[in-house]
C-alpha cells in the first residue's frame, strides 16, 4: 500500500514525525509532502498570487512553501508518475479539529483535497486541553492508539468524496476508553476572544484568541465523545447540499 502523508503544523512538526513512524508499521511505501511552515487555520486555501517550490528532503519526503492544500494537489502532480498512494493520512495535528472546527482546519482540508481527487482520505488531530503539557507528552493518545485506528480504516471502501476525521482525547493512552463512531457536533458561534493591540508605529492590530470555545456536548458528537474521553472517528462528505431544501427554493423560482 503506497502511503501519502500530509498536515498543517508543517513538515517539522513533532506528531508529524509520530505519523510517519506510524505509517512505516502499516506499509513500506511511505511518502512525505508537507508544509514547509506550518499553516494551522489555512483550511482549503490554494495558493495562486505568488509560486510554490517543491523541497526535496530525501527519502520520499518533500515539502512545499505553500498551504496543506498545495501540498497534495503538488504531491499529486508531480511525484507520482507511476501510480498515485492508495491512501492519503494528515496529521497527526496538535489540536482537535472537532465540530465547525473542521471548516479552518488545514489538517482537514488536506484530506479534503485527497479526496476530491478519488483517494481514501483520514485526517488524524490530537486534543491538547490540559494545562501544562508540552512536547510529545501531549501526544500520548496518539501514540497509543492511532495505528489501532488505522489499521481497520486503511481496507475500508468509502464513497467517493468523503473522509474520516479522527480526533484523540487528552488523556494518556491507557486512560481512553474506546472508540466511537460520530457524528459532528457544533460549538457555540462566540469564537473566542478578540486582542487588540497597537504596533511600534501606532497602528493597531487585531489577534484572535486561540482558548476553548464553548460547545453544546450532543449526544452522539465527536465534541461529547472526545470530552468523554473516547477516540472519536467521524465521517464527512463533500457534498454540502442540504438536499431537503432543494424542492423548497425551486418552488420560489418556480415561473
Amino acid at each position: 500500500m503506497r502511503i501519502l502523508l500530509t498536515n498543517d503544523d508543517g513538515i517539522h512538526a513533532p506528531g508529524f514525525a509520530l505519523l510517519e513512524e506510524i505509517a512505516h508499521r502499516l506499509s513500506d511505501d511511505v511518502w512525505v509532502c508537507a508544509p514547509a511552515e506550518e499553516q494551522s487555520g489555512a483550511g482549503h486555501s490554494l495558493t495562486l498570487h505568488m509560486p510554490v517550490r517543491l523541497l526535496d528532503h530525501g527519502d520520499k519526503r518533500f515539502s512545499v512553501t505553500g498551504t496543506p492544500t498545495d501540498a497534495v494537489n503538488l504531491a499529486l502532480r508531480k511525484l507520482f508518475p507511476d501510480g498515485k498512494p492508495d491512501l492519503v493520512i494528515s496529521g497527526i495535528n496538535a489540536g482537535e479539529n472537532l465540530g465547525d472546527d473542521i471548516t479552518y482546519s488545514g489538517t482537514i482540508s488536506a484530506a479534503m483535497e485527497a479526496a476530491l481527487a478519488g483517494i481514501p482520505a483520514i485526517a488524524l488531530s490530537q486534543a491538547q486541553r490540559v494545562p501544562g503539557r508540552i512536547g510529545g507528552a501531549r501526544f500520548d493518545a496518539a501514540a497509543g492508539w492511532a495505528e489501532r485506528v488505522l489499521a481497520p480504516l486503511t481496507d475500508v471502501r468509502m464513497a467517493k468524496r468523503t473522509l474520516v476525521n479522527v480526533n484523540f482525547p487528552d488523556v494518556p493512552a491507557a486512560e481512553v476508553k474506546g472508540v466511537r463512531v460520530v457524528r459532528q457536533g457544533f460549538h457555540d458561534y462566540d469564537r473566542g476572544s478578540l486582542v487588540e493591540g497597537t504596533d511600534p508605529r501606532g497602528r493597531k492590530y487585531y489577534w484572535f484568541g486561540l482558548e476553548e470555545m464553548e460547545h453544546t456536548l450532543d449526544h452522539g458528537t465527536d465534541l461529547e465523545a472526545v470530552a468523554d474521553g473516547y477516540v472519536a472517528v467521524t465521517p464527512l462528505q463533500l457534498d454540502f447540499t442540504h438536499h431537503s431544501a432543494i424542492g423548497l427554493l425551486a418552488e420560489r423560482f418556480a415561473t
